[in-house]
C-alpha cells in the first residue's frame, strides 16, 4: 500500500506497478466496512469495480485506468472534491476514485458496482458526516453480513433450511485455514464417488453408508460455493469444476446403485439410464428457455406477471421451488430412499418426481412463451443453434434447405423428427434397416429445423427435442438389444455426450461461445451419433459386438470432449463464472 500526494503522484505510482498486477485507488477519507472494500476491490470476475471512495482495475483495464487518471489529474488533487460542473454530483463521485470510475464508463470500460446492502462505504467531507458514517459502520456486524452473503440468494427449501444454516460456518472454517473452493469441490466429488462405491456393494450396510455419504457430499457441494462467495475466490478452474462435477457425482451414483442392484439380482440399468436421460432433458429445457430469453426485448407475459405476484406470498415461493425437485430435495430423496429401500424404488421415485417436475416447468415456460410479446435477438438465436449441437449431416441439409416460414415451424419439424426416430427405435423390429432409414429422416428434419435463425416464440424447444431424440434412441436400442452389458455401455455413451452438452451450456453462459466447430464435427453432432448407433444396431444385431462398439464410441467421444474441455477451462480465455441461481 502506498500513499500518493495528489492525482499526478498516484498516476506515477500506478505506472510503476508491473503490468500483470491488479491495482486499486482508495480515497484516504474512506469510512466503511472491510467487507465493503473486499467486495469492491478483490472480486476477480470483473475488469474494473468500484464502491464509494474506492476503485480497482484488473490488468485488462489498467490502460483505460491510466488514461482516465491522466485526464482527471488537472481537475482533481489528492482526492479533494471537484468544484465546478461536478459540484452537484454525489460526494463519492467527486473523489479521485469516483471521478475515474465515471471516466472509465464514459470510455466504454464497464465498472462493476457491487450491492453493499447494509454495509457502509462512504467518503465524508466534514466531521459530522464522518461521525455519522462511523456510527453506521459500527452498528452493522461486518462478519455477520459476510456470512449471510456467502449463501446463494435463491436456493431450494432443503438447502436453505437444512444445509446452509451450518454449511456457511464450514465455509468460514475452510477460509480461515487457507482451503480453496476447488479443494472443497474435489472433496465433494471424492465423497460422492465413495458413496457410489458403497452403493455398488449391494448390501444394506452399503446402501445406508451410501445415503449418508451422499448427504455429506451435498453439504460440501454447498460449502464450496459459499466459500467462493465468502472469500471471493472465483476462478476459471472453479467454474469448470462447479459446472461439471454435480452431474458427474449424480451419474456416478446412479451407476453405483445399478451395479449394487445387479449384485442383488435386480437389473435396473435401464431405469438408471432413463433417470439420467430425463434429468438431462429437464436441464436442457431450462437452459434453452433461459438463453432464448436472456436479452429478449419487450417482455409482456401475463404468466410472468402472475408469477411475480405469487412471489409476494411467501409459502408459494417455497412450494414452487420444491415442485421442480431441485438438487437439494432430489439428493435428499435419493439418500433417504437408498438407505431405507432398494435401487429400483429409488429410480422409480426419481422417474416419477422428475417427470412431474418437468411437466410443471415446461408447461410454465410454454405459457410464458405463448403469451409474451418479445423480439428475440441474434445472440439468442446463436445460443439456441449452439445448444442444438447440429453435426455435418444436419448442417449440410440446413445449407441447402428452403427457408420454411411459420412461427412454430422449427419446433414442429424438430418434434416430428424426434417422434420418427424414437418411434422407429421402439416399434420397428430390432436391428431393422428401416430404423437406419428413420435416422436418415431424423437427420433431414433436424437440418430443416435449424435452417433459419431460431427466433420464434417456441424455438427454444428445438434443443430439448434433439436431446430427447438422441438420448432416448440410444436407451431404447441398447435395452432392446438383449446383449449383455449393452445398457451400461449406453449409459457411458450418454454420459459422455451429456458432458459435452453441459460444457456447451456453461461456455455460452460465460460469454465465450460454444465449443469449436471442429469438435462438433468430430463427434458427429446429435443426428450423426444417433444414425451411427442405429447402424451399429443393424450391423451387430444381438451380438456382443454391439456392446463393444458402444463402449468404443463412448470412450472416443469422452476423450475428444474432455481433452478440449480441459484445455479451454484452464486457459486464460475461460470465464470466471460462478453458479448463483441454478436450482436443478
Amino acid at each position: 500500500m502506498q500513499t500518493a500526494a495528489d492525482a499526478g503522484d498516484a498516476a506515477a505510482r500506478l505506472a510503476a506497478v508491473p503490468a500483470g498486477h491488479r491495482v486499486a485507488l482508495v480515497d484516504p477519507r474512506f469510512v466503511g466496512h472491510v467487507h465493503a472494500l473486499r467486495l469492491g476491490l478483490t472480486d476477480p470476475r470483473f475488469p474494473a469495480a468500484a464502491v464509494p471512495g474506492a476503485l480497482t482495475a484488473q490488468p485488462e483495464a489498467r490502460g483505460a485506468l491510466m488514461r482516465a487518471l491522466r485526464r482527471a489529474t488537472a481537475a482533481v488533487g489528492a482526492g479533494a472534491p471537484v468544484a465546478g460542473p461536478d459540484a452537484d454530483a454525489a460526494p463519492e463521485d467527486r473523489t479521485v476514485p469516483g471521478r475515474i470510475a465515471i471516466e472509465l464508463e464514459a470510455e466504454g470500460t464497464a465498472v462493476k458496482r457491487p450491492e453493499l446492502g447494509s454495509l457502509t462505504a462512504a467518503v465524508p467531507t466534514d466531521a459530522g458526516a464522518r461521525a455519522a458514517a462511523e456510527s453506521a459502520r459500527d452498528q452493522v456486524d461486518d462478519e455477520a453480513v459476510r456470512l449471510r452473503s456467502a449463501v446463494k440468494a435463491h436456493d431450494g427449501f432443503f438447502t436453505t433450511y437444512g444445509i446452509s444454516p451450518y454449511s456457511r460456518y464450514i465455509a468460514r472454517w475452510c477460509a480461515r485455514r487457507g482451503l480453496t473452493p476447488n479443494q472443497v469441490t474435489t472433496a465433494s466429488l471424492i465423497t460422492a464417488l465413495i458413496a457410489a462405491g458403497a452403493a455398488a456393494t449391494g448390501t444394506r450396510g452399503g446402501y445406508v453408508a451410501a445415503g449418508i455419504l451422499l448427504l455429506v457430499s451435498f453439504v460440501l457441494d454447498c460449502t464450496d460455493g459459499q466459500l467462493a462467495r465468502y472469500s471471493l475466490q472465483y476462478s476459471t478452474m472453479g467454474a469448470w469444476l462447479d459446472a461439471t462435477f454435480d452431474r458427474a457425482k449424480e451419474y456416478a451414483y446412479y451407476a453405483g446403485l445399478a451395479i449394487g442392484a445387479v449384485r442383488g439380482g435386480d437389473d435396473v440399468w435401464t431405469l438408471a439410464l432413463g433417470a439420467m436421460v430425463l434429468q438431462a432433458c429437464r436441464h436442457v429445457v431450462d437452459f434453452s428457455f433461459n438463453e432464448a430469453n436472456h436479452d429478449a426485448v419487450a417482455n409482456t407475459s401475463p404468466t410472468a406477471a402472475l408469477s411475480d405476484k405469487l412471489d409476494s406470498v411467501g409459502w408459494t415461493v417455497w412450494a414452487r421451488r420444491m415442485i421442480v425437485l431441485p438438487i437439494g430435495e432430489r439428493w435428499a430423496m435419493i439418500a433417504v430412499l437408498t438407505a431405507l429401500t432398494t435401487p429400483r424404488v429409488v429410480f422409480y421415485a426419481l422417474l416419477v418426481g422428475c417427470s412431474l417436475a418437468a411437466c410443471y416447468t415446461t408447461a410454465g415456460r410454454l405459457l410464458r412463451s405463448l403469451t409474451r410479446k418479445a423480439r428475440r435477438t441474434d445472440r439468442a438465436a446463436r445460443a439456441l443453434a449452439d445448444l442444438a449441437d447440429s453435426g455435418p449431416l444436419a448442417q449440410g441439409v440446413a445449407a441447402v434447405a428452403p427457408d420454411l416460414r411459420g412461427g412454430f415451424t422449427a419446433p414442429v419439424v424438430a418434434l416430428l423428427g424426434t417422434l420418427v426416430m424414437i418411434g422407429a427405435a421402439l416399434f420397428l423390429p430390432y436391428g431393422s434397416w428401416l430404423t437406419v432409414a428413420a435416422a436418415a429422416v431424423y437427420a433431414l428434419l433436424s437440418g430443416l429445423a435449424v435452417a433459419r435463425p431460431l427466433k420464434g416464440a417456441l424455438d427454444w424447444l428445438v434443443p430439448p427435442f434433439f436431446r430427447a431424440g438422441e438420448y432416448v434412441t440410444i436407451l431404447v436400442l441398447a435395452a432392446r438389444s438383449d446383449v449383455p452389458h449393452a445398457v451400461p455401455a449406453a449409459f457411458g455413451l450418454v454420459s459422455a455426450v451429456a458432458y459435452h452438452h453441459y460444457d456447451t451450456v456453461y461456455r455460452i453462459r460465460g460469454g465465450t461461445g460454444a465449443p469449436p466447430q471442429w469438435l462438433v464435427r468430430t463427434i458427429g453432432g446429435h443426428e450423426g451419433r444417433t444414425a451411427l448407433v442405429a447402424v451399429l444396431a443393424a450391423v451387430l444385431t444381438h451380438t456382443s459386438g454391439f456392446t463393444t462398439a458402444l463402449t468404443a464410441l463412448a470412450a472416443a467421444v469422452a476423450l475428444v470432449v474432455l481433452v478440449e474441455s480441459i484445455r479451454f477451462w484452464v486457459s486464460s480465455s475461460a470465464p470466471a463464472v460462478h453458479d448463483e441461481g441454478e436450482l436443478a
